[in-house]
């Protein structure tokens, strides 16, 4: 039994550990962004096969200008973390909407909210709020954000929640 809970414990680290490094390469080794021309509607559309959430509509009819693959991750990242606010699932919402010279996209919650501390240290690397995060989600988005020149932000939502607003500057 005592054994057994040693074993168990090692795996767990290792599995933590091997999580981490794997994220910890990942953002260690962003490539630059590729830009090129993605509809909004395909790329949301391939998110919702595997998270749940509502897009707000309409989309912009205008294309993005990013690099797809990137963009996707950051949106993976940030969708997955409003489901496990503890938000209903039907209030996780995704809106594109054009704002100035640019696009801003937002995930919005109605989980529990973010402290003060969080609010002021969840880009920064390392830094989790989960017992199993490595705390290179947010940062590697910011990281992605910041490459396609544009930028990140979160805040409280009136109400309850959380919302992360990205806006993505368009094209020279």
């Amino acid at each position: 039994r005592g054994l057994a809970r040693v074993f168990w414990t090692i795996e767990e680290r290792a599995s933590h550990l091997a999580t981490f490094i794997d994220g910890y390469a990942r953002f260690a080794k962003l490539p630059r962004p590729r830009p090129a021309e993605v509809a909004w509607g395909p790329l949301l559309a391939g998110l919702k096969d595997t998270l749940s959430f509502r897009v707000r509509q309409p989309l912009p009819s205008k294309p993005a200008w990013v690099d797809g693959t990137q963009v996707e991750q950051v949106l993976i990242n940030l969708v997955k973390n409003a489901i496990e606010s503890g938000s209903p699932e039907d209030e996780v919402t995704l809106a594109v909407m054009e704002r100035g010279d640019g696009v801003a996209i937002e995930v919005r919650d109605r989980g529990s909210g973010l402290t003060d501390e969080v609010l002021r240290d969840a880009l920064l690397p390392f830094y989790s709020t989960k017992a199993k995060g490595t705390g290179l989600g947010l940062t590697l988005c910011r990281e992605i954000v910041d490459a396609h020149g544009g930028r990140l932000s979160i805040a409280n939502r009136e109400g309850g929640g959380a919302v992360v607003t990205v806006w993505l500057p368009n094209p020279p």
